[in-house]
C-alpha cells in the first residue's frame, strides 16, 4: 500500500536554555551554553559537579499542582512539551477524533529522582512507608499514559526505551503508525530527568563524564582535540506529526516534512561505538532510501556528536562513508555542545531543533570547538550560527547497547 505522507505540525522544547522552543532557538542560535554547576543536590563528592538543569521550569504551568505531586519530574517535563507541541499545531482532541491521535514518548532512565527518594525512605522508614504512587511515578511509559490522559487522546499509545536514541526511535516509530494509517496524528519525542545524585554518581563511575568543572560553559566541546567526556543534561523534545492530508484539511501549520527513518545496532560494544562508525553508516544509509533521496540531497545533518573521546570520530567516520566526496560539502553541528547530553530527551529535542533549522534557514553552531581533532575534519558549523537554506536533514541518535537511530526531515514545499 502507498504510505501516507507526515509532517509536523508543533513542536515542544524543555530544555537547559529554558523552557519553550523560543527559548531554547534563542540560546543556540546565540551559541550560548546551557551548563552550569549543579544546584539541586550537593554535588561536592563528585568528580563532575556540572549539569544541564532546567532552571526555568514550573511544574505549575503546565498542570495541575495535585497531579504533579504524582510525576516524577522526566515526566512533568513529557507533559509540559507535549501540551506546546499540541497547542503549535491547533489540533483540538474531541470525541470525534480522539481515537485516531496516539502518543509514543519515551525516556531513557525514567523515574530516577522517584527511585532514590524511594531507596532513602525503605532505608531510614522501612518498606511500609513506600508511596502508593512509586510505581506510577518511575515507570517510563507513564509520560506517554499522562500525556493521552491530560489530552484525551485515545489512539496507540506507548514509550519507547532505548538510551540516548530513545527519543529518535519514538519519532520515528510514530510517523510509521500514521503511514500505516493506524492514528492520524501521533506526540512522540523523549524525556529525561536524571541530574540526580546517582544519576551523576553512576556516569562518574563509568568515567564518562567531562570533569572540567571550573569552566562548565566550555565543558561540552564535541569534535575538540581537548573533549573529555559529555555532559548530562535534562529536559523533553516532543513533536506533533500528522498524516500531511489530516494536516491539510484542517488548515494546521506545517514546519517540515518527516522524510525517513531507520534503525540499526552496532552489535559490537555496550558503550563503545566501533571505531569505523559501522552501525551508524548502515542506520544514516538506510533512513536515505527510506526517504527516496540520495546523500547529496543532504545539507545538514545534526549529529549525536556528545564530545567523548570515541564518539565523535566514529560518527565522523559514519558520515565520511556515507557521504563520500560530499561530507567535505556537509554542514554537520552537534547541539549538545549547548544543551549538555540530554540522554532520553536528547533524540527528541534535537528531531525538533533540525526542523526549526530547516524552516527558519539556520544552522546552529557546534561551540567551543576551538582546537578541531585531526581525526573529526568535517564542517561543524564551528562557534556560530549560520544562516542557510537546505532542503534535507538529518538528525542522528545513537545509545549505549550499540542502538542507533536516525530520522530525516525535508523543507515542506507542499
Amino acid at each position: 500500500m502507498d504510505r501516507r505522507r507526515v509532517v509536523v505540525t508543533g513542536l515542544g522544547l524543555v530544555s537547559p536554555l529554558g523552557t519553550g522552543v523560543e527559548k531554547t532557538w534563542e540560546g543556540l542560535v546565540n551559541g550560548r551554553s546551557g551548563i552550569r554547576p549543579i544546584a539541586r543536590f550537593p554535588a561536592a563528592e563528585h568528580t563532575t559537579r556540572i549539569a544541564g538543569e532546567v532552571k526555568d521550569f514550573r511544574a505549575e504551568d503546565h498542570v495541575d499542582r495535585k497531579e504533579a505531586r504524582r510525576m516524577d519530574l522526566f515526566t512533568q517535563y513529557a507533559v509540559a512539551a507535549a501540551r506546546m507541541a499540541l497547542s503549535a499545531s491547533g489540533l483540538v482532541i474531541d470525541e470525534a477524533n480522539a481515537d485516531r491521535v496516539g502518543v509514543v514518548v519515551g525516556s531513557g532512565i525514567g523515574g530516577m529522582s522517584t527511585w532514590e527518594e524511594t531507596a532513602s525512605v525503605v532505608a531510614t522508614k522501612g518498606v511500609r512507608r513506600i508511596s502508593p504512587f512509586f510505581v506510577p511515578q518511575m515507570i517510563i511509559n507513564m509520560a506517554a499514559g499522562q500525556i493521552s490522559i491530560l489530552t484525551g487522546a485515545r489512539g496507540p499509545n506507548w514509550g519507547t526505551v532505548s538510551a540516548c536514541a530513545t527519543g529518535a526511535h519514538a519519532i520515528g516509530e510514530a510517523a510509521r503508525t500514521i503511514q500505516y494509517g493506524d492514528a492520524d496524528a501521533v506526540i512522540a519525542g523523549g524525556a529525561e530527568a536524571s541530574v540526580t545524585p546517582m544519576g551523576i554518581g553512576g556516569f562518574c563511575a563509568m568515567r564518562a563524564l567531562s570533569t572540567r568543572n571550573d569552566e562548565p560553559e566550555r565543558a561540552s566541546r564535541p569534535f575538540d582535540r581537548d573533549r573529555d567526556g559529555f555532559v548530562v543534561a535534562e529536559g523533553a523534545g516532543i513533536l506533533m506529526l500528522e498524516a500531511l492530508d489530516h494536516a491539510l484539511a484542517r488548515g494546521a501549520p506545517i514546519l517540515a516534512e518527516f522524510a525517513g527513518y531507520a534503525a540499526s545496532s552496532d552489535a559490537h560494544h555496550i558503550t563503545a561505538p566501533p571505531e569505523d562508525g559501522a552501525g551508524a553508516a548502515r542506520c544514516m544509509r538506510r533512513a536515505l532510501v527510506d526517504a527516496g533521496a540520495d546523500p547529496s540531497a543532504v545539507g545538514y545533518v545534526n549529529a549525536h556528536g556528545t564530545s567523548t573521546p570515541p564518539g565523535d570520530p566514529s560518527e565522523t567516520a559514519a558520515i565520511k562513508a556515507v557521504f563520500g566526496d560530499h561530507a567535505r560539502r556537509l554542514a554537520v553541528s552537534s547541539t549538545k555542545s549547548m544543551t549538555g547530553h540530554m540522554l532520553g530527551a536528547a533524540g527528541g529535542a534535537e528531531a525538533a531543533i533540525t526542523v526549526l533549522a530547516l524552516q527558519r534557514g539556520i544552522l546552529p553552531p557546534t561551540i567551543n570547538l576551538e582546537n578541531p581533532d585531526p581525526a573529526c575534519d568535517l564542517d561543524y558549523v564551528p562557534n556560530a550560527a549560520r544562516e542557510t537554506k537546505v532542503d534535507l536533514a538529518l538528525s542522528n541518535s545513537f545509545g549505549f547497547g550499540g542502538t542507533n537511530a536516525v530520522l530525516a526531515f525535508r523543507r515542506f514545499r507542499g
